[in-house]
């Protein structure tokens, strides 16, 4: 990928989101709902058992923070947080809801953490935004960098390497699981995506997303012997299938332990 090419993909992203900034929240409900948010306070509640940080106060970099998902977490964890996005909007919205508390904001350029220091980090968190990032496996080569030595480095809700391969269990599921939604034929962005990736892009995505495709997605195993190769070692790696508000609950209960859509993992930096 050219430089212009990131550059014109790390603008976009900025533009799409300072849109949405507002009403993030309510358009996400696979991220928004009690079930994926108990499995995420879970996920991250056993990250910070596994620090051999020696923080009175553990400091902790929330890598794309949006609207604060991970965030209000980290903060009832114990963590001082640091928010970051490439979006103005986010920062201004994470400025006013936690106001008053051990919340800084620091601007994303897209492609570096240029500006903080090695190893000043006891946990770095990212959920749901490697695949906005045009080289991710740099943004995370850059995550393992502010991570302290005895630090854990956590990835979560990027799509498992099951989700690329044909799988007719997970088809049945959705076919139960989902319940018709009529208000997707409301929203205009839908159509125009929909022609632009059938004449124009066909990897368009109209939330800017990128590493998204079964020819182009976030690869675990790149991840995994990026950080070895810097230290790590992994404290755990989970697979799990996403709730999704639309899905019919009893069905997700009964196929949850039988297939997979996504993948949670936390890896502690080497004393």
């Amino acid at each position: 990928m050219t430089s212009g090419l990131r550059q014109r993909r790390i603008e976009r992203n900025i533009r799409v989101h300072d849109r949405l900034a507002s009403r993030y929240e309510k358009i996400h409900d696979e991220i928004f709902n009690p079930v994926e948010q108990a499995r995420l306070r879970g996920a991250l509640a056993r990250a910070k058992d596994g620090l051999r940080t020696a923080a009175a106060v553990p400091r902790a970099l929330d890598f794309g923070c949006g609207s604060g998902n991970l965030t209000r977490h980290l903060l009832a964890l114990g963590f001082e947080v640091v928010a970051s996005d490439v979006s103005t909007e986010f920062l201004r919205l994470i400025e006013r809801r936690y106001r008053g508390e051990p919340v800084t904001t620091w601007k994303l350029d897209g492609e570096s953490l240029a500006g903080l220091d090695d190893a000043s980090f006891d946990l770095v968190a990212t959920y749901s935004v490697l695949h906005h990032v045009p080289d991710y496996l740099a943004a995370v080569a850059e995550m393992a960098r502010v991570t302290r030595p005895g630090g854990v480095l956590y990835i979560d809700h990027e799509h498992c390497p099951d989700h690329w391969r044909p799988d007719p269990g997970y088809r049945d599921f959705l076919r139960r699981a989902r319940r018709f939604d009529w208000r997707k034929f409301l929203v205009p962005a839908n159509y125009y995506g929909k022609l632009r990736r059938l004449l124009i892009d066909p990897h368009h995505a109209n939330e800017g997303d990128i590493h998204v495709w079964p020819d182009d997605h976030v690869e675990w195993g790149e991840i995994g012997r990026l950080l070895e190769e810097r230290g790590f070692e992994t404290l755990f790696v989970e697979d799990y299938l996403a709730f999704r508000a639309g899905y019919r609950r009893e069905v997700y209960d009964a196929w949850r332990a039988r297939c997979a859509d996504m993948r949670v993992t936390a890896l502690r930096k080497r004393l």
